[in-house]
């Protein structure tokens, strides 16, 4: 079984999608290994996305993610990566294809509902950032 991580953003949690985000994915066969809900500060947020640092929209992604409580989830299922990034849709809503996430919730690239890790690296390291052995159900 394949692991990845998941966040629903703070304008997900905002919006009150919470529970349709996790029905999407179980709905598609992935297991909610773990969950919880936090609210990262400023940091905390530079240090998850620290690989972007160096780009244009490092700051305004740091400073909406640690503008209100964000969801983190470890998805679990064949496949949890790819079907995860599938669900989600495209980083920019307007070219995600119609059902997925971004394009039913997203207002903005930014503020697009979700965040997935992109590959099997990233999310052994993302879901570390997050959670500890005793908080995963093996």
């Amino acid at each position: 079984m394949e692991r990845t991580l998941s966040i629903i953003k703070p304008d997900g949690v905002a919006k009150g999608l919470i529970g349709e985000v996790i029905k999407r994915f179980e709905s598609h066969g992935l297991k909610v290994a773990a969950l919880k809900m936090i609210s990262m500060n400023k940091k905390q947020a530079e240090g998850f996305y620290d690989v972007h640092r160096q780009k244009s929209f490092f700051n305004s992604l740091t400073d909406f993610m640690s503008s209100g409580p964000c969801v983190v989830l470890i998805l679990e299922g064949e496949g949890a990566i790819e079907k995860n990034r599938q669900l989600m849709g495209a980083t920019d809503y307007t070219k995600a294809d119609p059902g997925t996430i971004r394009a039913d919730f997203a207002s903005s690239i930014e503020q697009n509902i979700v965040h997935g890790s992109d590959g099997p690296e990233t999310a052994r390291y993302e879901i570390g950032y997050f959670f500890n052995a005793l908080e995963i159900v093996r």
